[in-house]
């Protein structure tokens, strides 16, 4: 069915109404006629026509939009009824008005189009894209070897759960100005990461700093001398030989200073002591650990 067959109907539906009403005032559109209504209607109909429509045809056309037009000798029934002679000569008295009610639907129809358009736009460019890459703090290299668990934590929903790609990445897109997520994986330290669009963080690397207890762990339960070794020696080229390292007690009882060699002994040793270490403080030259404050919690 057509737009302007849809018009036409309409018309006549609310025709069929006026006539209706002439004899049985019912203050309803016919949409929402029901019960006695439709009997009355149905009598009338007989009474001015000699024909008869089934109330199963009523709800199919009346009180709903139909897809098709119903049988011309339907429209011929109730255009008679309504004062025509026909379908056709009601189409004909009809013609102007529908002339002027197309293009004003058709106006209607692309005013709402492009509110809609308008909407969408302004949702989508309200989007923000968050691009971030995970990086090992200590050697500054991308953590592309293990995979690093995502929990973005949403105001007032769920989280929304995702892991880093082969790269090392992950990218998220929201409308809000802010994220917030927390990460973990097996040889990293969970940590919780806030960023702001305002701060031009949306493309941004995230430092996480290495668990080397579940490494040592690791390393030791499955016998992986040769990644132990290496581990030992990505320390010993990270750390400057005359780095100061200073064990800081929670007890104010002073401090401890540790040599390069001690230090690395005591991260590659799996015990409680390592379990429960926590860097207070590192600063670098040239890509080399120079000053490292500890303490064991």
């Amino acid at each position: 069915m057509t737009k302007e067959d849809l018009i036409y109907f309409e018309l006549l539906k609310k025709e069929v109404t006026a006539s209706f009403n002439k004899n049985t005032p019912s203050l309803q559109p016919i949409e929402e006629w029901k019960g006695a209504i439709i009997v009355s209607f149905q009598e009338d109909l007989f009474e001015k026509t000699k024909g008869r429509v089934s109330e199963k045809w009523f709800y199919t056309y009346c009180k709903n939009t139909p897809k098709k037009l119903p049988r011309i000798d339907i429209l011929n029934l109730l255009s008679n009824y309504s004062g025509y002679h026909n379908w056709d000569d009601f189409i004909i008295k009809n013609k102007l008005q529908v002339n002027k009610i197309l293009p004003l639907k058709n106006i209607l129809i692309t005013i709402i189009g492009i509110v809609l358009l308008v909407i969408m736009i302004s949702f989508y460019s309200n989007k923000n894209e968050y691009h971030f890459c995970f990086y090992n703090e200590d050697t500054n290299s991308p953590i592309i070897n293990t995979k690093i668990n995502i929990e973005v934590l949403q105001p007032n929903e769920s989280s929304i759960y995702t892991t880093s790609d082969s790269l090392g990445c992950f990218k998220y897109t929201t409308t809000q100005k802010s994220i917030t997520f927390i990460t973990s994986s097996p040889f990293f330290i969970k940590d919780t990461i806030v960023r702001n669009l305002s701060n031009n963080n949306n493309n941004s690397i995230v430092k996480l700093e290495t668990d080397d207890y579940a490494l040592m762990l690791y390393y030791y339960t499955n016998g992986n001398i040769k990644n132990w070794q290496e581990r030992k020696k990505e320390l010993e080229n990270l750390i400057d030989n005359k780095a100061k390292i200073y064990q800081v007690f929670n007890t104010n009882i002073g401090i401890e200073l540790y040599t390069k060699e001690d230090f690395i002994n005591k991260l590659l040793i799996p015990t409680s002591g390592l379990k429960n270490i926590k860097i207070l403080k590192k600063k670098y030259i040239n890509n080399k650990i120079v000053t490292l404050k500890f303490m064991t919690k």
